[in-house]
């Protein structure tokens, strides 16, 4: 029954406004609300639901990840942008917060409500 439904996914933030502040400008996205819940439009096909959750406790892991063919470019566009990129023990990054260890180059961010983002370029 589901295989053949149109599924989407969704995180929670303490402050709608806020995050479509953020989703809108700091990472240029396309967003529209319905209903006091945001949709991230990522593709003509992606979307992802933004709801409001009194509350709220950030998830400790990765929500969101955007992959780019640049890395080093992305992560200079949103420093312009005032994004500020986060470091993790245990994960040894560069002076721009790019980990650049096994695996994809990556590099982490938070939305307002504290939800971690990456952008992440596969090597």
């Amino acid at each position: 029954m589901v295989r053949h439904t149109r599924a989407f996914s969704g995180f929670a933030v303490d402050d709608v406004p806020a995050a479509r502040e953020f989703y809108e400008n700091a990472l240029g996205l396309r967003v529209t609300e319905e209903h006091g819940m945001l949709h991230l439009h990522l593709s003509d096909d992606t979307e992802v639901l933004v709801y409001p959750k009194p509350g709220h406790v950030p998830a400790s892991y990765t929500i969101l990840n955007f992959q780019v063919e640049d890395i080093d470019a992305a992560v200079d566009d949103l420093v312009g942008r005032g994004v500020r990129f986060e470091r993790y023990e245990g994960m040894p990054s560069d002076d721009r917060g790019i980990f650049r260890e096994e695996g994809p180059y990556i590099a982490w961010f938070t939305d307002p409500a504290g939800n971690i983002l990456s952008v992440l370029q596969e090597r």
